[in-house]
């Protein structure tokens, strides 16, 4: 499967399944996006291949939390942590070319949903804070 930012610039291939699939509800989240949650999988690295763009990917780190990556040429979020050195890289599903193959299993941060985007009522499991590590 493949993935890219909005310009092209960065792309990547998932080789391996993901192990996890999930919303995130958190404030960091809802800035970088301006939506009210993000929807992301974790593959294992040795799934994950960065095919190009390796110069465009520029990031930020907030105080708490891992860094937020994204292209420096059009803002498309495409990561978050270290996807060359973290065991788990985390990809963003809007930045995927196909269907991921699995659907997000939890909602986690929904002490931070906001007014306007209320967490669905769809049986899946919530965490206030961050979910468990999975």
């Amino acid at each position: 499967m493949s993935g890219r930012c909005l310009c092209g610039g960065i792309r990547f291939e998932i080789t391996a399944p993901f192990t996890v699939a999930l919303y995130c509800h958190c404030t960091h989240c809802q800035h970088r996006t301006g939506t009210g949650y993000s929807v992301g999988g974790r593959v294992p690295r040795d799934g994950f291949r960065l095919v190009a763009g390796r110069d465009l990917i520029s990031g930020y780190a907030p105080p708490s939390g891992v860094p937020k990556l994204f292209c420096a040429r059009c803002g498309g979020h495409v990561f978050s942590g270290d996807p060359l050195n973290d065991d788990l890289v985390s990809v963003r599903f809007g930045a995927l070319d196909a269907d991921p193959g699995i659907r997000p299993s939890y909602h986690q941060f929904t002490a931070s949903a906001p007014a306007w985007s209320p967490v669905p009522d769809d049986g899946l499991p919530r965490y206030p804070r961050a979910a468990p590590a999975r």
